[in-house]
């Protein structure tokens, strides 16, 4: 009985194995696993004059522009240079919410607070890039 269990858990491990051998094979494109790994293609980003209409009502705004030179970290947020509370009218650009001013205990702070403060992590640049798979998603208007 033992061996037959042991047998079966070997063909099982076999035919697993090599279903996964194969599953990375494929997203590596059949390139060879010893090999490194290709840089991938830089998109670029697009620039879209005006803004991009929102899918449905709550979804963050998606970046409009190119941010490939903005720096985001613990010392500097570039994207603060247009959109914080004091210069976005001469830059024209949307302020940012008044959410990003209230801390986690609802308290409201004079500068983005701490938990909105990596821009990047909501909203999204755009890049000109043909969909993975097909998408017939429509938002809510």
């Amino acid at each position: 009985m033992k061996k037959r269990i042991v047998t079966l858990l070997a063909v099982c491990v076999m035919f697993t194995g090599g279903a996964i051998a194969g599953a990375v094979d494929s997203l590596r494109l059949g390139q060879d696993l010893e090999e490194d790994s290709k840089v991938p293609v830089k998109k670029e980003q697009l620039v879209v004059q005006g803004g991009i209409e929102r899918s449905y009502k709550i979804q963050p705004p998606v970046i409009p522009h190119k941010i490939d030179k903005d720096k985001i970290d613990l010392r500097a947020n570039t994207c603060m240079n247009c959109h914080s509370e004091k210069t976005y009218k001469q830059k024209k650009a949307p302020k940012a919410g008044d959410t990003h001013y209230t801390d986690r205990d609802g308290n409201v702070t004079k500068t983005v607070a701490n938990r909105r403060y990596f821009c990047n992590q909501c909203h999204a640049p755009q890049v000109g890039a043909e969909p993975l798979v097909e998408n017939t998603f429509e938002g809510a208007k």
